[in-house]
């Protein structure tokens, strides 16, 4: 009988290649917290973008102050809209090639993201660039359950796959 490769895969037989694959959560939370361990576990290089001094130095190792440099493999995920540094990072996230651009939040109310970014006289169309909601519609309640809705929904989508964001 001949051994389905998928199987094999799945008994970690067969490495699969992650590729450039790069996750970026914006601003220490809990969510972030668990994208980072959960997308780690996933092949995704990792790593957290907290503007806040203070709460980069509390949130470890994975944290910079400043949106590093990013190419056309990333995906960024904003896990907090109430921040005040929301429109600015988002403006310096969208002057990059990233893959990807999401924003947690509530999908029957237009984000905070977008008057922040009009502000700083961001073009509609690049406003538009940013995903929300994010992460697959499973009734996620919980910083875990939002972190594996919203991997789940960038793999379906880095995979072509219709599992999606639609709501």
């Amino acid at each position: 009988m001949t051994e389905d490769a998928a199987c094999a895969v799945a008994h970690g037989e067969v490495p699969v290649d992650a590729g450039d694959r790069a996750l970026v959560a914006v601003f220490a939370s809990p969510v972030a917290e668990h994208l980072l361990r959960y997308g780690r576990d996933l092949g995704f290089r990792v790593s957290l973008v907290e503007p806040d001094p203070e709460r980069a130095a509390a949130a470890g190792g994975d944290a910079v102050t400043e949106v590093p440099e990013l190419g056309p493999g990333a995906d960024v995920v904003v896990t907090d809209h109430h921040r005040e540094e929301l429109g600015p990072v988002l403006q310096d996230v969208l002057k990059r090639d990233v893959r990807w651009i999401g924003v947690m939040g509530n999908p029957r109310h237009e984000g905070p993201h977008v008057a922040a970014l009009r502000e700083l006289g961001v073009p509609d169309a690049e406003i538009a660039r940013v995903h929300r909601p994010i992460g697959l519609n499973i009734g996620s309640r919980t910083p875990p359950e939002i972190a594996i809705a919203t991997l789940a929904g960038l793999l379906a989508d880095r995979n072509g796959k219709p599992g999606g964001f639609e709501f």
